[in-house]
């Protein structure tokens, strides 16, 4: 089963004084046409103007993981130190057994951004902030895991991570990216009982005989292989994630 959301069919949550842009319920958004996601708890979409500021907590419990799109970003989990952000960049707040305080502040130029709201499978753990900065030279057209809950993912232990490796989830998830030329395409496989969430960053492709433009999503249930073809170059985020 495949589920297509349409850009302009997300709704919008004011989280003061910040409108954001919401693909399933949160904060003060709740209703029939923006269902739950098993455990991607939430999938926004985030605008700042100059030096604005974007402030949640208390978190638990849940890894939110943010994808620069656009300008610069620096964000700051508290007992951490904080991390420039440019497009492409991502940061993982990883709230484990509780963070106060999580801030997102755009640079001179604003911000956009996405970000992806993951249930913890590991109760308890030690907060964790990590970020990686973009690494356009190691995108080949297919899908890059840029952040995994699963053992086999995890890179060697290293003082330095400096060849692109995922960050660490405590959600049995995967979030991809992939950038795209036009009429070229990326598959990826996963496992029975997953749910795949497809999102078109910027340009237009095809999964099978739908056409996706930017902001819009498919969400594919019972399915466990996806092949999207680009229709002009184009930059998509993939979630894998477990059925409630």
């Amino acid at each position: 089963m495949i589920d297509v959301k349409l850009a302009n069919t997300w709704g919008v949550a004011q989280v003061s004084p910040v409108t954001v842009r919401c693909h399933f319920a949160f904060a003060d958004v709740c209703h029939a046409g923006l269902k739950q996601g098993g455990h991607l708890r939430a999938l926004n979409a985030v605008q700042l103007a100059a030096k604005q500021t974007y402030e949640l907590g208390p978190e638990a419990a849940v890894d939110i993981v943010t994808w620069v799109h656009s300008g610069s970003l620096t964000a700051q989990m508290n007992g951490f130190d904080a991390q420039t952000l440019a497009p492409q960049s991502l940061h993982l707040a990883s709230t484990g057994s509780g963070c106060s305080r999580i801030i997102w502040q755009s640079g001179t130029e604003g911000a956009a951004f996405y970000q992806i709201w993951l249930l913890a499978d590991v109760a308890g753990t030690t907060p964790e902030q990590e970020t990686r900065p973009a690494q356009l030279a190691l995108e080949d057209g297919g899908f890059r895991i840029l952040a995994s809950g699963f053992p086999e993912d995890d890179p060697e232990e290293e003082a330095e991570i400096e060849d692109g490796a995922p960050v660490t989830l405590c959600a049995r998830a995967r979030v991809l990216h992939a950038i795209l030329p036009e009429g070229e395409g990326a598959a990826y496989c996963t496992t029975p009982q997953r749910m795949l969430l497809l999102l078109v960053v910027e340009g237009a492709v095809t999964l099978g005989q739908i056409m996706l433009h930017a902001g819009d999503t498919a969400t594919l249930r019972e399915q466990t292989d996806l092949t999207v073809i680009a229709q002009s170059t184009a930059t998509v985020l993939l979630i894998d994630v477990a059925e409630l």
